[in-house]
C-alpha cells in the first residue's frame, strides 16, 4: 500500500479521541487508527467499503 495516501479524519469519529482516518483512492479505501498512525492501515476494495459504510450508517440510526 502506498505511504503517500492523504488521510482525513472520518466524519463518523466521535469527539472522545477514538478516531479513525480514511484515505480514498480509485482502487481502495484505507483506514487507520489516529492513535497508532505508525501501524498498518487496513485497505478495502470498493464493494467492501460500500458495504461497510452502508452497515455503519444503518447501525447509527
Amino acid at each position: 500500500m502506498s505511504t503517500n495516501l492523504e488521510f482525513r479524519k472520518s466524519s463518523y469519529s466521535g469527539g472522545n479521541g477514538n478516531c479513525v482516518e480514511v484515505a480514498d483512492t480509485p482502487a481502495f479505501s484505507a483506514v487507520r487508527d489516529t492513535q497508532n498512525r505508525e501501524l498498518v492501515a487496513l485497505a478495502y476494495g470498493p464493494a467492501e467499503w460500500r458495504a461497510f459504510l452502508h452497515t455503519a450508517k444503518r447501525d447509527l440510526n
